[in-house]
């Protein structure tokens, strides 16, 4: 059984209005595990996101970034 306190938001608005790129973008990305990106659930047919995997992807992937642009490497993939 789901969790009642889940929050969804389609595919196609995680495209366009959180990450600004195409919903084809979002399923190259479930390709790639490497990314990380929050997986798919699907419900009758259509694709839905948790908004909070999304939250924690996002801080990921920012502190990640900032290290970038402090000149520090973060660590990869592969180590984790």
């Amino acid at each position: 059984m789901t969790d009642p306190k889940k929050v969804l938001i389609p595919d196609c608005d995680v495209a366009r209005e959180r990450y600004c790129v195409h919903p084809h973008t979002l399923r190259r990305w479930d390709q790639n595990p490497a990314l990380g990106f929050p997986p798919v659930i699907m419900l009758n047919g259509r694709r839905y996101r948790e908004v909070a995997a999304l939250e924690a992807w996002d801080r990921k992937n920012s502190r990640e970034a900032a290290t970038r642009r402090a000149g520090l490497t973060p660590p990869s993939p592969e180590v984790a």
